[in-house]
């Protein structure tokens, strides 16, 4: 809290944490299974995982949302009762979210203060002015006080989350994917300002993470959680990457992803947009894609940061938004999306959000399965009734080649978990002769092994001759499995390069706009 001019700094000291024999049951599953994980003053600690593993269940008894069935918390070497949130306020405990929880109308300022639990009735904002100045002189980040957060960049906003913590003096930090709506570089100026502090004994930081990159870059140590217990912890630097998987999913052998076979000179344009303008979906701006083209067995990788674009380009190839200008070309013929030119082109869709855009919530996953071949009789005539039985028969076949997790091939698709619902996309999409893939964000918020799994089934598509189009907001995801990277920004494609020459600081610069 401030006091006059004083700001909190110099007198509050980063906070230490830890669970001892942490336990959280809801009736009879066990989310959380005698979890003990030290977390001292002054250091970075990671928390992985897979969806599921007990990461947010540990947090929330931490931070005081949960009451924890079994086991303490100690702050600084003290065991403490966490109540509430105001609790684990008042021990100087503090989260900030995967998404902001800012007011976007108000200045940063004025986010700052009514935050405060003395903020008076009457606010004398000369002298709040003179003590923030006082206060951000103490912190590494430069932010904009005086603007509308609805102004400011996400990069910006993130460390206003930071600092508005901080302000509140909280010196114990869980981030929860904090760079996920960040550019690479914003990302790394972010988490390695927070590491300075923790550097400094100002902070200390439990970072929920999936990128390997950031935790091996920025954490002293990682601990790590499957099924509720913990499978491993230890320093950073005597972990390698493969060790940390291996906690997270045990001895599951991941799919070997780099099996591609070089795109041959030959290859055929499948995929050909020129001069193509839309409206985006504020209908003030347009998206302009001048010349894109995805050749026979090759991954073209288009990078960018949400709302850039992306999501209209998919909709426009996926005959949901109607292009003023231009042309899309399948295979050398114009292509309007409709049943038919898809299905003589073998033209296949994974879209963002495959539970709103790709099923219908309520039909069954049998049903969702058939959607590409119900109307198709054998020898490829036009169906004129439904077969029921062929469609159980073939449903069947797809949930145990895709490992689709169900309680039954009759139960409504929307029961499914993220990942069970991608599969069982993958698996209607999948299947058959595939000329042309479009993929958007195809393994956003699925776990580690999910993730692998399906970046190799696309990887076989593309080996088997298929032309991708892979937009994903995960850079890693596009280094790892394109051919040429694109980078779309303000609804241009404004830069080109291929994948294995590729430098994440020029497409970075790039998607933040600095062309």
């Amino acid at each position: 809290m401030l006091v006059g001019n004083i700001p909190p700094f110099k007198t509050v000291p980063a906070v230490g944490i830890e669970t001892v024999g942490m336990t959280m049951r809801f009736g009879a599953f066990t989310a959380l299974d005698n979890v003990s994980i030290k977390v001292p003053a002054g250091t970075f600690h990671a928390l992985l995982g897979e969806n599921g593993a007990g990461k947010s269940t540990l947090v929330k008894c931490i931070m005081g949302f949960y009451h924890q069935t079994a086991g303490q918390l100690q702050v600084d070497d003290r065991e403490v009762a966490v109540a509430s949130p105001r609790d684990a306020a008042a021990l100087g405990l503090g989260m900030v979210y995967q998404h902001f929880t800012l007011v976007p109308s108000l200045t940063g300022a004025e986010n700052l203060v009514i935050n405060r639990t003395d903020v008076p009735a009457v606010i004398n904002w000369a002298k709040e002015r003179q003590a923030l100045a006082a206060f951000m002189e103490t912190m590494p980040f430069t932010i904009p006080l005086d603007r509308p957060v609805s102004e400011l960049a996400a990069g910006e906003k993130q460390k206003l989350e930071i600092v508005k913590q901080l302000y509140l003096g909280r010196r114990f930090l869980v981030l929860d994917e904090p760079t996920s709506v960040l550019t690479p570089a914003e990302a790394d100026e972010m988490l390695g300002l927070v590491r300075g502090m923790t550097e400094r004994g100002e902070l200390t930081v439990l970072m929920i993470s999936h990128k390997f990159h950031e935790v091996t870059k920025f954490a002293d140590a990682v601990s790590v959680l499957r099924r509720g217990k913990l499978t491993g912890t230890g320093l950073v630097s005597d972990l390698s990457t493969a060790d940390m998987a291996a906690m997270m999913i045990g001895d599951v052998k991941l799919a070997e992803l780099d099996t591609r076979l070089p795109v041959s000179d030959g290859a055929r344009a499948v995929l050909s947009v020129s001069k193509v303008r839309a409206p985006d979906r504020t209908g003030l701006k347009m998206i302009d894609i001048e010349n894109l083209v995805v050749r026979s067995g090759e991954i073209v990788g288009i990078a960018g940061i949400s709302g850039n674009g992306q999501k209209e380009l998919a909709e426009v190839l996926a005959g949901q938004r109607a292009a003023e200008t231009g042309e899309v070309t399948v295979k050398g013929r114009a292509y309007g999306a409709t049943r038919p030119e898809t299905r003589a082109n073998n033209v296949r869709f994974i879209p963002e959000e495959p539970l709103a855009n790709a099923c219908a919530p309520r039909m069954t996953v049998t049903e969702n399965l058939a959607f590409r071949t119900f109307d198709v009789a054998k020898g490829g005539k036009e169906a004129i009734w439904l077969d029921g039985r062929g469609m159980k028969k073939r449903a069947s076949s797809l949930i145990d080649d895709f490992k689709v997790k169900t309680a039954s091939p009759a139960s409504p698709i929307a029961a499914l978990s993220g990942g069970n619902v991608q599969r069982a996309v993958l698996a209607r999409e999948l299947t058959g002769d595939v000329d042309l893939l479009i993929v958007s964000n195809p393994c956003f918020g699925l776990d580690f092994s999910a993730v692998a799994e399906i970046r190799a089934r696309i990887m076989k598509a593309r080996n088997a001759g298929a032309a991708v189009l892979l937009m994903s907001e995960d850079l890693d995801e596009l280094m790892e499995m394109s051919d040429r990277i694109m980078v779309m920004s303000e609804g241009k494609l404004v830069y080109e390069t291929p994948a294995r020459e590729a430098d994440i600081s020029v497409i970075g610069a790039h998607m933040a706009g600095h062309h």
